[in-house]
């Protein structure tokens, strides 16, 4: 049998006095004296009472709550993410309610509706890979909720934004490339409707340019980067006639599929072909050989994500526009590029 939840006039009729008084104790009025505040708190202990912040929320205007939305949390760029902005909001009194869309444009979509209906304060969010239409992110700016979006995010929102330097990544990652000796580069890239991955596919199409590459339509291939994506892109890769010395991938995930699709095929990395990921994820440091990746500065991201939404709260006004934080990317140089070390492991 279900347990009835414990009600304000619960506890007013323990104590004989109104219900009105029990909540203006639990809110720490000042008209009530510090012995019944007391005595209130004692019995709400006593009988588990459970306050409803929806409705406090409604009645107050502010929940001190922030949602938070990501497309998964089992990488460590999100996760570090969600760490960060979690410790800057609760010094401040507030905490964090996540959700993840699964790359899914619909989930995402509950989960801002969700979100709304808590009352959040504000929101935090990183777009789905299948997000396309912007109606449920411009029906939170509507509200007048500050909306502060981080590393896939797109312009016409017109909200802060903090991510890295896409663009510029990809040249940083061409150039180490073609410095170790390589000349015909792959990109495994994710899909170019996500602004992110469609500012690494022109930086990487402008990189060899600049270095006059081949720049061969079949070298190039979108993807949702996960661990199996990078394993079929990779096989696709090594069936061509003339297969690729490097391949740049734009998600750590898909780098490690297709360095398992390497050392299936025996293939020596870096000698034969060389390795690039994205994302500085924790495996790339452990798997043989360890893989040249990207930092994101995931912990710094979280932090300015939540300043950000703190600046709105402190100066009390929701006027938002495009202001963007860009960050400079670090590229992480391991074994799996580095021809120049003598660790040519397969």
């Amino acid at each position: 049998m279900k347990k009835k939840k414990t009600t304000i006039k619960d506890i007013a009729n323990v104590l004989n006095i109104s219900a009105a008084a029990v909540s203006k104790a639990l809110h720490n009025d000042s008209r009530i004296s510090e012995k019944t505040k007391e005595n209130v708190r004692q019995v709400a202990k006593k009988l588990q009472y459970q306050p409803n912040h929806l409705a406090s929320a409604l009645r107050s205007g502010k929940s001190n709550l922030v949602g938070v939305i990501v497309p998964r949390t089992n990488s460590n760029f999100f996760s570090s993410v969600i760490q960060n902005i979690e410790e800057v909001l609760n010094k401040k009194g507030y905490s964090i309610i996540i959700t993840q869309s699964n790359e899914s444009y619909d989930k995402e979509c509950k989960s801002i509706d969700t979100l709304l209906y808590t009352q959040v304060d504000g929101i935090i969010a990183s777009m789905a890979n299948e997000t396309i239409d912007l109606s449920s992110y411009e029906k939170i700016k509507s509200k007048g909720i500050p909306l502060i979006l981080f590393d896939r995010g797109e312009n016409d929102l017109n909200v802060d934004y903090i991510g890295i330097d896409d663009y510029n990544s990809s040249h940083v990652i061409v150039e180490h490339l073609v410095k170790n000796g390589c000349q015909r580069i792959a990109h495994i890239g994710g899909y170019k409707r996500t602004r992110i991955y469609n500012n690494r596919i022109r930086g990487y199409v402008d990189a060899l340019k600049k270095y006059k590459l081949p720049l061969d339509a079949e070298l190039l291939t979108e993807g949702d980067l996960t661990i199996e994506d990078g394993r079929i892109k990779m096989r696709q890769l090594l069936s061509l006639k003339t297969r690729p010395d490097a391949v740049y991938v734009a998600g750590d995930y898909a780098a490690l599929g297709a360095l398992q699709v390497l050392k299936e095929h025996k293939i020596l990395v870096p000698k034969e072909i060389s390795l690039v990921g994205f994302g500085n994820e924790p495996f790339t440091n452990m798997v043989t050989p360890k893989i040249t990746s990207v930092n994101q500065h995931s912990a710094e991201i979280g932090k300015q994500a939540a300043n950000t939404f703190l600046k709105y709260i402190e100066n009390d006004t929701i006027e938002q526009s495009l202001n963007k934080i860009i960050l400079t990317a670090e590229l992480i140089v391991r074994d799996s590029s580095n021809k120049k070390t003598k660790k040519l492991n397969s």
